[in-house]
């Protein structure tokens, strides 16, 4: 069986050491790769090709935040695992809406590291039981959306993906940038979101986009 290709990224040396002991145990994990920042992890990243990059949420000069971002905006064919110390809704759900494949709590790592890098190999998204009722939640907002805009289906994977785009705040010309198109291309998907949607008036794709942000990620 070719072995899971893994890079660490932690800023604290110590931790950082653990992990890499509590993966070593396993012959199906290989760590290609260990950072100390997000920047150092983006570079390592485009160099060893790692099937996961386990990162943690806070490092310097790139957080797990700016490190998921350019994972997702540059395609990346990486799935990103997440560590965090951090158990609040607001923080899980800004990393799922960045089609993250894992966030798994510090405190319960060295116990589900190895169930999530497995499950994650295949395919599968992992969070920490401990957060499942914030899995919940989410599941249970896609599926309200979903009911009060059945139309949601009729969207292709670029206006989606605009979609999202949007509830970051994002101008026309930020998200052409992001997706190698012209903000004309982006201006039109957003008026045919807004058609199929059943949105009038200026600012109400914005504002349809903020208040579903938690529940894009995942429709």
């Amino acid at each position: 069986m070719t072995p899971i290709r893994v890079l660490i990224a932690d800023d604290h040396p110590i931790f950082r050491a653990g992990l890499r002991a509590v993966l070593d145990r396993h012959s199906t994990l290989q760590i290609v790769a260990e950072a100390g920042d997000g920047e150092e992890a983006l570079d390592l990243l485009k160099r060893t090709h790692p099937d996961i990059a386990l990162v943690d949420i806070d490092m310097p000069r790139c957080d797990g935040i700016r490190f998921a971002t350019a994972v997702r905006d540059a395609a990346l064919p990486v799935k990103v695992v997440i560590l965090s110390a951090h158990s609040q809704r607001e923080m899980f759900d800004a990393f799922m809406d960045l089609g993250v494949s894992g966030y798994v709590l510090k405190e319960n790592a060295s116990a589900e590291l190895f169930a999530c890098l497995q499950a994650v190999s295949r395919g599968e998204p992992y969070v920490s039981p401990t957060l499942t009722r914030h899995l919940l939640k989410r599941r249970q907002g896609v599926e309200q959306l979903r009911s009060d805009r059945p139309s949601m289906d009729r969207l292709t994977p670029a206006e989606r993906r605009i979609l999202r785009l949007i509830a970051e705040d994002k101008t026309s010309k930020e998200i052409a940038a992001v997706l190698s198109v012209s903000p004309n291309t982006v201006d039109n998907h957003r008026a045919n979101i807004c058609d199929k949607l059943g949105l009038r008036g200026t600012h109400s794709l914005l504002k349809f986009a903020f208040d579903n942000k938690s529940r894009l990620g995942d429709v």
